[in-house]
């Protein structure tokens, strides 16, 4: 069952379905510096062109009318373990101004009041202390350590597993 997505709304954000157009120049700035370096490495820009389209289900993350960024989100969906996972990745020209985490805000209050999730987790590099940092604003706790989680640019990276109950989020 294909999810579809709403148009959610916050200040300057809007957080929009990912549209095959938006795929390309997210690729663009999958390879930006200050992007690149946490999103791993890819063997090709069509390869990051599929993450991008089919890591999940995304939004397409605007600013003022501009494409921003993407934020993916994953729905375990059995009763017993209902919870979602969140991704992030902005344009570094839109980094440090406060949108991260009100895309962030807009997609958690959603899945937690709309689609009924009790838990989230996102999963930054453990090295990765900028957005550890936006995350725990938001609510998010430690969780643990995941060893070698994820390639990084040179070799294996541990991650930081994090995680928000509904009553939590800020």
């Amino acid at each position: 069952m294909t999810l579809t997505l709403p148009r959610l709304h916050g200040g300057r954000v809007l957080l929009r379905p990912l549209a095959d157009d938006d795929v390309d120049a997210l690729a663009v700035i999958v390879e930006s510096e200050g992007v690149r370096e946490w999103w791993g490495p890819s063997p090709s820009r069509e390869a990051t062109r599929e993450d991008l389209h089919n890591d999940g289900t995304a939004f397409a993350i605007e600013v003022g009318g501009e494409l921003a960024g993407w934020l993916g989100v994953s729905e375990e969906l059995t009763p017993n373990y209902r919870s979602a996972a969140l991704d992030i990745m902005l344009a570094p020209g839109f980094q440090g101004s406060g949108h991260g985490p009100t895309a962030l805000r807009l997609a958690a209050r959603w899945l937690l009041h709309e689609r009924g999730h009790h838990r989230l987790t996102i999963d930054p590099a453990a090295v990765n202390e900028r957005a550890i940092a936006v995350y725990a604003s938001l609510g998010f706790k430690p969780v643990g350590i995941m060893r070698r989680y994820e390639r990084g640019p040179d070799d294996w990276r541990d991650g930081l597993l994090m995680d928000l109950l509904a009553e939590e989020l800020r």
